[in-house]
């Protein structure tokens, strides 16, 4: 999702609003149709409270009765604050249920990419789109959109009225309000770029502070935590200086947009006052017109002033649709078949990631695999085309039937060289997305993982925080075990399980995947130790050829 260097160019060819909004957005629908209604009532209102206002002033001046006239003028006044105040109510519910719906759309469309698409993106960025972003969709929907809406219905109808009335005023104001758009586009220009800038700087102080946040113990081994520190710290400088950017051009748009409307109104004012005094306009036309004059340029005014509140949630709206379309015409997850089933055979058909080898593996239920070779040749990636994290060619067989119309989750139960721990008990850990586990899984999982001494109900802090290397480790293959007893996963795949253990707790952990297999489950183990081949039924090594086992 990185941002594109074009992107400013391409951004002013786009619509205001994206027709994507209303695709994945069916509040959007409504919404719109009832903000033009409101905007109707609204300019109707505002042409009666011109129309009685100068009633009102002519009829003073001949010393006519005003009671009717006052009262008719407070009642277009009490309709014009309720038609205000329902606009403001709608664009609210609108903003939340639209802001659900996409958020909603967004997690659902991240679980069909798989986390072989999300592997290719920063994930913090994601989390801020899904987050922050969506949330910044407020003063669009609250604001923004309204008066866009505003501005399409009431502009042509003033401007019809102002001519009707008089002519000349009119034409004024049909010349003069081109201006302000003029200077909106040009302001605009200029309003996205520095945007899209505060936005990429956002996205990127969170990558660097989650990405320090899960190195900082490493970093502070080697001594390095105040560089990293340092480093967010010019970030976050960065992302100041980009904000006051964006603040000072969204003064300056306001000052304009205000200035050129300033000066329209007293063109038309000046040319009245002058056709008044030569009595060649009615004041009662000339009133009126006057009047109206200042609402049929406030609505533009309105947009280029709502723009600039909403901009940080069109930029992440763009984003939140590249995500949407990179998802669209992918199966939903619901139709995928989730039911757990036992696996007999496992077969690996011309199997190659990233430009590796083509890999052609068979195991059956009862084999233990190995899966060894030198770094880099691609055994941790195997295991990733497997999980459906990394991106391959070739095809991968249950029992003779395709395994991509499965999830990996029905079938794989896997532990990788990071454990991957959260903050919480241990039970919790080992249990993890599975919130049904009984304790007597957890604990028989805990003893095949060799660590039956440890209380399923310890409290672990972040990333496992209280644990040695050793211990994190076997309780992430205790996780894969505990799926397996579940049966949820015929297949166990291991990646270096034994790497921060000593000879003997090693060997018991291979005599406990021994007791899996020999029970029927298929299990892949990549491994360096010598000791795997003792405990392997086969082994597959990948030296940079093509492997056939």
């Amino acid at each position: 999702m990185a941002p594109d260097p074009t992107a400013p160019a391409a951004e002013l060819r786009q619509p205001p609003v994206d027709p994507r909004l209303l695709r994945y957005a069916s509040a959007s629908r409504g919404f719109f149709v009832a903000l033009a209604l409101l905007a109707l009532v609204q300019t109707a209102a505002t042409v009666g409270f011109a129309l009685l206002t100068t009633r009102a002033v002519v009829d003073a001046i001949a010393g006519a009765e005003l009671p009717a006239t006052l009262a008719a003028l407070a009642g277009v006044v009490a309709l014009r604050s309720i038609a205000s105040f329902l606009r403001e109510r709608v664009a609210a519910r609108a903003s939340a249920r639209v802001e659900s719906q996409l958020r909603t759309a967004v997690l659902d469309a991240v679980r069909r990419l798989g986390p072989g698409w999300l592997a290719t993106r920063s994930t913090s960025r994601v989390a801020l789109v899904a987050g922050r972003g969506l949330d910044a969709l407020e003063p669009y929907f609250g604001r923004y959109l309204p008066q866009l809406v505003a501005t399409a219905v009431s502009t042509p109808i003033l401007v019809a009225v102002m001519w009707a009335a008089d002519w000349v005023s009119g034409l004024t104001v049909l010349l003069t309000i081109p201006l302000i758009p003029i200077f909106m586009i040009l302001i605009g220009m200029a309003t996205r770029f520095v945007q899209q800038r505060q936005w990429d700087t956002l996205a990127r102080l969170s990558s660097r502070f989650t990405d320090t946040l899960a190195g900082l113990s490493t970093l502070a081994v080697y001594g390095r935590q105040h560089r990293a520190a340092a480093s967010i710290g010019r970030t976050t400088d960065d992302y100041r200086r980009e904000t006051m950017k964006v603040l000072r051009v969204s003064f300056l748009s306001g000052f304009a947009l205000e200035f050129l409307a300033s000066i329209s109104v007293a063109i038309v004012a000046v040319s009245i006052g002058f056709r008044l005094l030569d009595g060649s306009l009615a004041l009662s036309v000339g009133l009126f017109v006057l009047l109206l004059a200042p609402d049929a340029y406030l609505p533009l005014r309105q947009v280029g002033v709502q723009f600039h509140a909403s901009s940080e949630g069109v930029a992440a709206t763009r984003e939140v649709f590249e995500v949407l379309d990179a998802a669209a015409g992918l199966p939903d997850a619901a139709d995928a078949d989730t039911t757990p089933r036992r696996v007999g055979l496992l077969a690996l058909r011309g199997v190659a990631v990233r430009g590796l080898p083509p890999v052609h593996l068979v195991a059956a239920a009862g084999e233990i695999v190995l899966i060894e070779g030198p770094s880099g040749a691609g055994k941790s990636s195997l295991l990733a085309a497997l999980l459906g994290t990394a991106p391959y060619t070739g095809t991968v067989e249950l029992d003779g039937a395709d395994a991509a119309s499965r999830p990996a989750s029905t079938w794989l139960a896997w532990a990788g060289q990071r454990p991957g721990l959260i903050a919480g008990t241990v039970a919790e850990n080992v249990a993890l997305g599975d919130a049904a586990m009984p304790e007597d899984v957890v604990r028989r999982a805990l003893e095949l993982a060799a660590i039956p001494d440890l209380e399923p109900a310890r409290t672990l802090g972040v990333q496992g925080a209280g644990l040695s290397g050793g211990q994190a480790q076997r309780v992430a293959v205790a996780r894969a075990i505990a799926r397996h007893l579940r049966g949820g996963a015929s297949v166990i795949a291991l990646d270096e399980p034994s790497a921060s253990l000593d000879a003997d707790t090693e060997e018991r952990l291979w005599g406990s995947l021994r007791r899996l297999a020999d029970d029927g489950a298929i299990v892949l183990l990549v491994s360096h130790r010598e000791s795997a081949r003792r405990v392997a039924d086969r082994t597959v090594r990948l030296d940079g050829s093509a492997v056939t086992a």
